[in-house]
């Protein structure tokens, strides 16, 4: 192989790095700029030419050694990762950027940092239309809609059957009566916002906002401003803006996967939840503000204190009246309540006729873990019903991913096991043999544990006669045997 010549090599890097949709700035390890693209200039309202082969800090005179992240990491040698920096150019014009800093190393020598800047100005564009959509959202819907296009849901929108269910619905009811913190946990898809929603639409602040906020959804650096509201002047392009508690004032904040907040917000947060006054950023004025804040996180909650990603005294405030949501998986007796509920919903919505599922489809259904919850059952009905031609959904109108588990149906119904204590009583031998998701198993793997889980199966159920088990099962009494004392065999002693 022709070795590329190391002049071809660095040209190749410098396109590679100039042809990035963001902000690439490199220095030596003395802090003078040997690379600087054409997308962090425009950032820094500078041309290339008036930082190339320049010192970093003449260039950016408001910067020094310690407010630089470039020499920061060339310094420890350490990445910085989505720092908010403001600085001034050398025209004093004013920049604010999200930076991930990394160092350059040759070897073990380090010789240089790597910077790779965003603009936060159009982060905060349109993090700012959202806010404002949200406030719109508030002070419109109370206008009077059809049941069908309701904006908000309410308890009479959580279907179930499910005892655990009923009585998580009773006590919800119960605290949508106060205005004391509630935290929610459940898992990916378990219906945490139609909770909540449910209580504010419960609740004696019905007529006032709702806003919901994913925590995880924006940068740390945002956050606060989202949250708190801005003061004109407090950084570049700010203007007098409420924030969330502002806009939520009177009604219902929601803040989902509240783990995600970082630990100094959370504190501020806190102080809110404890006295009920706000101050916008770069304000010295405090705004009082009557919100009932509904927090939310999909992983259990003392988990997620012990990791540190949640503070104690955080938890213990919010964690006044809580409600833990069961998993699909747990609660299977809604499975043909919801099957039918997103079958009527989708006929409605693609202008279809389907009248519901097979029985192989619903004997599916109940075995299937369900990793996406309910959410995932929606969006499994959603994909059939672009697939089905006739009335009824069909084990093959069904997604890909699912396919694992249709390979086990088939087998299940050669093997004369048709109903669902029977599937269940597999998928508790077939979970208990292996720790990995069925969907990931090695084939080899899956099937012999299929096939042994299906073998105890039938002699249980022919109280231990190998020839009835072998007539179950459909293959010669000698293959029974056979197969048996493999069994026996790898086994462990």
């Amino acid at each position: 192989m022709q070795e590329i010549p190391m002049s071809d090599t660095v040209e190749m890097l410098q396109a590679i790095l100039g042809a990035i949709d963001e902000g690439i700035h490199v220095v030596d390890a003395n802090g003078m700029t040997i690379f600087y693209n054409h997308v962090i200039a425009k950032l820094d309202g500078l041309t290339p030419e008036e930082v190339l082969g320049k010192p970093l800090l003449h260039v950016f005179p408001s910067l020094d050694k310690d407010t630089s992240t470039l020499l920061q990491v060339i310094e420890k040698g350490h990445p910085i990762y989505n720092k908010r920096q403001t600085y001034k150019n050398l025209r004093g014009v004013r920049v604010e950027t999200i930076n991930t800093t990394l160092p350059v190393q040759v070897g073990e020598k380090l010789v240089g940092a790597i910077e790779i800047a965003k603009d936060i100005g159009k982060l905060r564009e349109l993090s700012e239309r959202l806010i404002e959509l949200q406030a719109q959202i508030g002070k419109s819907k109370r206008v009077k809609q059809a049941p069908s296009d309701r904006l908000f849901f309410q308890f009479d929108d959580i279907l179930t059957e499910s005892a655990s269910m009923h009585v998580l619905k009773t006590r919800a009811k119960r605290a949508a009566r106060t205005s004391s913190p509630i935290l929610i946990y459940g898992e990916t898809g378990t219906g945490k916002e139609l909770l909540v929603q449910s209580i504010h639409q419960a609740s004696e602040r019905s007529d006032r906002p709702f806003i919901a906020q994913n925590c995880a959804a924006l940068p740390a650096s945002l956050l606060e401003s989202i949250l708190f509201g801005t003061t004109k002047g407090s950084f570049t392009g700010a203007d007098d803006r409420a924030g969330l508690f502002e806009l939520a004032n009177g009604g219902t904040l929601f803040l989902d996967e509240i783990n995600s907040m970082p630990l100094d917000l959370q504190a501020k947060l806190l102080r809110v939840l404890e006295d009920g006054q706000i101050r916008r950023i770069g304000s010295s004025q405090s705004v009082q503000v009557d919100v009932r804040v509904i927090a939310a996180t999909n992983e259990e909650p003392q988990k997620v204190v012990k990791a540190g990603n949640l503070r104690a005294d955080l938890y213990y405030r919010i964690n006044v009246v809580s409600f833990e949501l069961p998993p699909l998986r747990e609660r299977k007796e809604d499975i043909t309540l919801l099957v039918s509920h997103f079958i009527s919903k989708f006929n409605r919505k693609f202008s279809m006729q389907v009248n519901g599922a097979a029985p192989d489809v619903q004997r599916l259904f109940h075995v299937y873990e369900w990793p996406g919850n309910v959410r995932e059952l929606e969006h499994v009905i959603e994909a059939a019903m672009n697939m089905v031609e006739g009335d009824t959904l069909q084990l093959e109108h069904l997604p890909a991913h699912m396919m694992s588990r249709v390979e086990l149906a088939e087998v299940y119904t050669a093997a004369g096991i048709t109903t669902a204590d029977g599937w269940a009583a597999v998928e508790q031998r077939h979970t208990a043999a292996s720790t990995l998701p069925l969907t990931i198993r090695p084939l080899r793997e899956a099937i012999r544990e299929t096939e042994e889980a299906l073998i105890n199966l039938a002699l249980e159920q022919t109280n231990g006669n190998i020839l009835q088990a072998a007539k179950l099962l459909v293959i010669p009494r000698q293959t029974l045997q056979y197969k048996l004392s493999q069994q026996e065999r790898t086994e462990p002693n």
